[in-house]
């Protein structure tokens, strides 16, 4: 089993670097989202992995937050939305050849961590994209999260939702380090869940929303794991 779940691995990773070559030449010739969005469905139609979704898109939504488990959760959230999304991410990742370019090309923005002007320019570029109708979407444990607990979310979302008073929608993967784990070189095809939950209005009067919104995450987590052994 173990020799086949790494065969597995390697030719989803495959796909995946192939993929991304293709988004970045398809963005030269369609449209954003839609090089992103072509680059998705053949990750997700070639790796045979499906989706189950609960809750419905907001259209208003302007944020999304997510928890991170695998290198598969992009492209899931590619494909289950028409929105143009605007990713956040790491200013490192932005510097590794091949797939820095994945992310410049269709104007991700790059946060430097720990870094007051880097949140100042965060501010600056989240509001560059809202302007162009796209959605900010954020991962905002920073980090895979790969045992089932969320990691603290950090400050940088809750610093441009409350900026910019936006509509917010959290949504929970559930399991998708199951599916996909770099680590340790493995990958099956299966079905993951997508849970939408509600969306709301940022009020930066309410310090402590992201905290809360971390614990409300983490509760329809856990309990959908608890109501579902498929997903152990």
């Amino acid at each position: 089993m173990k020799i086949f779940a790494r065969i597995s691995w390697l030719f989803a990773t495959i796909v995946i670097l192939s993929s991304l070559g293709l988004m970045i030449l398809l963005y030269y010739i369609v449209p954003r989202p839609y090089s992103r969005k072509i680059s998705a469905w053949i990750i997700r139609l070639t790796t045979f992995y499906s989706v189950d979704i609960q809750g419905k898109e907001d259209p208003e939504t302007q944020m999304f937050l997510l928890n991170h488990q695998s290198d598969l959760d992009i492209g899931i959230m590619e494909t289950i939305t028409n929105k143009d999304l605007a990713w956040v991410a790491k200013k490192e990742l932005f510097e590794i050849p091949f797939f820095g370019l994945a992310l410049k090309l269709p104007q991700d923005i790059a946060v430097e961590r720990e870094s007051k002007t880097s949140l100042i320019k965060l501010l600056k570029d989240a509001k560059s994209r809202l302007d162009k109708g796209r959605t900010i979407t954020m991962f905002p444990e920073g980090t895979r999260s790969t045992k089932g607990k969320m990691l603290p979310f950090k400050s940088g979302a809750k610093m441009v939702a409350d900026k910019y008073k936006l509509r917010v929608q959290p949504v929970v993967l559930m399991q998708t380090a199951k599916y996909y784990n770099v680590k340790n070189f493995y990958y099956k095809p299966g079905r993951i869940k997508v849970i939408y939950m509600e969306s709301f209005i940022a009020d930066k009067n309410d310090k402590e929303w992201l905290n809360e919104l971390r614990a409300k995450m983490q509760k329809v987590y856990d309990d959908e794991l608890a109501n579902n052994p498929g997903h152990r």
